[in-house]
């Protein structure tokens, strides 16, 4: 059997049962999430762009850039494929552009990781592994059956969690 590999792109997502990876490249202050069921081998994984949906434009609006729309869409479609005891693995949000730091809108890493933080806790979903913050992009890979997420940073370091 061919193992299944996903490519998430910015604002988009995809969802596996039993085997295969998710991956997604070019996290700077963007935040990826990964919600998996251990028990039921379902996972899902999210490329998040800003924390609220709220300030969207409403033209060519995309649930699945914000934190808020897009972690409630994943939650609901695992939980209709059989997902149950959900956990988070939660890579990104960078501070990409360190002139900006003292400008609170322009921190938009740090906001999309409380973001993500803040809904899951909401939604006792625990984090059981996180890879965020500093000032370097990431690609993340998480697979399926092992529920292992490498991050590589730009800086080429790889962590597994």
């Amino acid at each position: 059997m061919i193992e299944q590999r996903e490519t998430i792109s910015i604002g988009e997502w995809k969802v596996l049962s039993h085997t295969g990876t998710l991956r997604t490249c070019g996290l700077g202050s963007c935040v990826c999430v990964v919600l998996y069921d251990d028990t039921h081998m379902h996972a899902g994984m999210v490329h998040i762009m800003l924390p609220d949906s709220k300030q969207a434009r409403k033209t060519a609006f995309n649930p699945w850039r914000y934190a808020d729309t897009a972690l409630t869409l994943l939650h609901r479609e695992l939980v209709n494929q059989g997902a149950g005891n959900l956990q988070a693995k939660i890579a990104g949000g960078a501070q990409m552009f360190r002139h900006a730091m003292r400008q609170e809108y322009m921190q938009i890493g740090r906001r999309n990781v409380e973001a993500v933080t803040q809904w899951l806790e909401n939604a006792y979903i625990p984090v059981v592994a996180k890879d965020v913050g500093g000032a370097c992009g990431r690609t993340v890979e998480f697979t399926l059956p092992t529920f292992v997420m490498h991050v590589r940073t730009a800086s080429k370091t790889i962590k597994q969690i």
